[in-house]
């Protein structure tokens, strides 16, 4: 089945913010003080923060090269999809429900735009 362009241009658009997102940012403000704040804020150790960001530079990694694919692909839309919904909760049971919550479900919304066009090229 052949793509068109309208399909590749929704998952490179898509998988582009996620990368900014997920790879990017977290790679460049990890470290610093609000970030740091941040993760203790929630009641994580600070090893989980280092944790975190390698996970997510190393997820959006695999989404934004086109020589991976199959199961690592697959394996990085599950972690990133995780993380997203863990953040989601984690707001929401420390800070109640507001921005902070629902920001990492539009970040969650655009991964599964990704995801679903993903499958539309692949396939």
């Amino acid at each position: 089945m052949a793509t068109n362009k309208t399909t590749k241009v929704i998952y490179w658009t898509t998988t582009g913010i996620i990368f900014l997102f997920e790879g990017v940012m977290p790679a460049l403000t990890s470290h610093t003080d609000l970030a740091v704040e941040g993760i203790r804020h929630l009641g994580y150790p600070d090893y989980f923060r280092v944790m975190l960001t390698v996970f997510k530079v190393a997820g959006s990694l695999v989404l934004i090269l086109p020589f991976m694919k199959g199961n690592i692909k697959e394996w990085a839309y599950a972690g990133l999809s995780i993380t997203m919904i863990s953040a989601c909760v984690s707001h929401w049971a420390v800070d109640g429900f507001g921005g902070q919550t629902l920001f990492p479900l539009f970040v969650f919304a655009i991964l599964m735009v990704s995801y679903v066009y993903y499958h539309k090229i692949a396939d």
